[in-house]
C-alpha cells in the first residue's frame, strides 16, 4: 500500500486546525499507566504559542486529581488522535504541565490563568464570564497540558474516503 511521505511541522498542525475545527476541537487523548497499557480520554485541544519559547504547541487544560495528570507526571509524553469522517491524524510527543502543583518555567503562578484562558479559546471555549472562568479553573486546581509535536501520523495515501449520501 502507497505511504505518505512524513508530515512537515507546519503541514502537520495544519492537518490539525483542518480537522479539529469541525469537531469541535476534541481529541483523544492517550497516555501511558503504570502498567504500561494505554489509558484514554477525550478533551478539548487548542494551537498556543508555548508560554516560554513561543513555538506553537497543542494544549488542553486537566483537573487537578486525575489519572491523566498521574500519567502525565510519570512519563511526561503523549499521543493525541483528531478526526473528521473518515481522515484523522495523530500527534505525538513530550508533554509539559504547568499548574497549581506543576511549575513551569515561563509561567509564574500570576500568569496562570492566562494560560488557562488562552488555552480554552484556541480549544473553541466561550464564556460569558472570564473572571468566574479563573475562579472556576482555580478551586478545581486546573493543570495547563502542553505536548510539543514530534510526530504526525494520519492516513495512508490512498485510503482518502467519502462521507456516504
Amino acid at each position: 500500500m502507497p505511504q505518505r511521505e512524513p508530515i512537515a511541522f507546519a503541514d502537520g498542525l495544519r492537518l490539525v486546525a483542518e480537522l479539529a475545527e469541525p469537531e469541535h476541537w476534541l481529541a483523544v487523548l492517550v497516555t501511558q499507566r503504570p502498567s504500561g497499557e494505554p489509558s484514554t480520554s477525550v478533551v478539548n485541544v487548542g494551537i498556543v504559542p508555548h508560554p516560554a519559547t513561543g513555538d506553537p504547541v497543542l494544549a488542553f487544560v486537566a483537573r487537578g486529581a486525575t489519572a491523566k495528570l498521574t500519567n502525565l507526571r510519570r512519563k511526561p509524553r503523549a499521543t493525541l488522535v483528531f478526526r473528521a469522517g473518515w481522515e484523522w491524524v495523530a500527534v505525538s510527543g513530550p508533554t509539559e504541565l504547568a499548574g497549581p502543583d506543576d511549575a513551569l518555567p515561563g509561567v509564574s503562578l500570576d500568569g496562570l490563568p492566562g494560560l488557562l484562558r488562552d488555552i480554552y479559546l484556541a480549544a473553541g471555549g466561550e464564556h460569558p464570564d472570564l473572571d468566574e472562568y479563573d475562579r472556576i479553573m482555580a478551586t478545581e486546581r486546573r493543570t495547563a497540558v502542553l505536548l510539543t509535536p514530534e510526530r504526525f501520523t494520519t492516513n495512508p495515501l490512498g485510503t482518502d474516503h467519502e462521507e456516504p449520501q
